[in-house]
């Protein structure tokens, strides 16, 4: 059997750094060094959404390009690998604006997106109950 990546034993599926704030459902201090340790799956897949919230409605970014580059940033990661991921999973080109407006389940695609980059095929492991729960738990209503 395969180890759970670090992301999911953290049940932080976006690999979330540690920094002041703290999380709903966070851990503290937390089993992981670096990463946010959640209570639960859902806590954790509701940090990622609050976060893609948040990159939309208060920096204005709107492309798969604009918010991975504030997410993964070129200085510690392979940005432009990571967009093209997220992309291929999404089917949108890297400069194509989201419709978070018109279809909130955009933020639940795209944060699966990002925990798939993240961790591997491992994070088909984590449900879509799960998902829909913690963006629920980021006041977001969706559909799954």
């Amino acid at each position: 059997m395969q180890m759970p990546t670090r992301g999911l034993r953290n049940n932080n599926p976006g690999n979330i750094d540690k920094t002041g704030e703290v999380w709903e459902g966070q851990e503290l201090p937390g089993s992981d060094e670096r990463f946010c340790t959640f209570s639960s799956m859902a806590y954790g897949c509701r940090a990622l959404i609050r976060t893609l919230l948040t990159y939309h409605t208060k920096h204005d970014l709107s492309t798969v390009r604009e918010i991975i580059n504030r997410w993964a940033p070129p200085v510690e990661n392979n940005t432009d690998a990571y967009v093209d991921h997220v992309c291929l999973r999404l089917g949108v080109a890297p400069d194509h604006p989201l419709d978070f407006e018109g279809n909130p389940q955009v933020y639940l695609h795209l944060a699966r997106a990002i925990a798939f980059h993240e961790n591997g095929s491992a994070a088909d492991s984590i449900s879509l109950g799960t998902w829909k729960e913690g963006a629920e738990l980021a006041g977001l209503k969706v559909a799954v």
